[in-house]
C-alpha cells in the first residue's frame, strides 16, 4: 500500500494510527472492561504509546516512532495472553483488532518511506 498523503503531507497511517490509540485508551470504560485492571493498564498505556507516537510522527516525522507504534501494535496482539485475560473477550478482541490495525499501518508506512528512498537513489 502506498503512502496516501492527507492536509499537509502528513501519511494517513499516522492519522490511522492516532484514531487507534485513542480508541485503545478509552476502550476500558466504552467497552465495560475497566474494573479488570492488568485489561485497562494494557489498553490505557498502550494507546497513551501509540497516541504519543502518532503526535510526535504528525509534527516531526521520524521513522523511529512508527518502529515504536509497530512494537506497541505487536505488543497488543499478544497481551492478553501473555498478561492473562484472554477470557475476557472485550477486551481481548479490542487489543488484537486495533493491535493488528496499528502493525499493519506501521509496517506500511516504514516499507512507504524505504520504497521512496530506494527509488530516489
Amino acid at each position: 500500500m502506498a503512502t496516501e498523503t492527507w492536509r499537509g503531507g502528513k501519511s494517513i497511517q499516522d492519522w490511522i494510527n492516532l484514531v487507534c490509540g485513542a480508541l485503545l485508551f478509552v476502550s476500558p470504560w466504552a467497552l465495560g472492561f475497566s474494573h479488570d485492571m492488568q485489561a485497562a493498564r494494557t489498553a490505557w498505556v498502550g494507546g497513551a504509546v501509540i497516541a504519543i507516537m502518532e503526535i510526535a510522527a504528525l509534527v516531526q516525522f521520524a521513522e523511529w516512532e512508527d518502529w515504536i507504534a509497530l512494537v506497541a501494535g505487536a505488543a497488543m496482539i499478544v497481551a492478553p495472553w501473555v498478561l492473562g485475560f484472554a477470557a475476557m473477550h472485550a477486551a481481548a478482541w479490542t487489543l488484537v483488532a486495533l493491535g493488528v490495525i496499528v502493525a499493519l499501518a506501521s509496517i506500511s508506512e516504514i516499507w512507504s518511506v524505504h520504497s521512496q528512498a530506494s527509488a530516489a537513489h
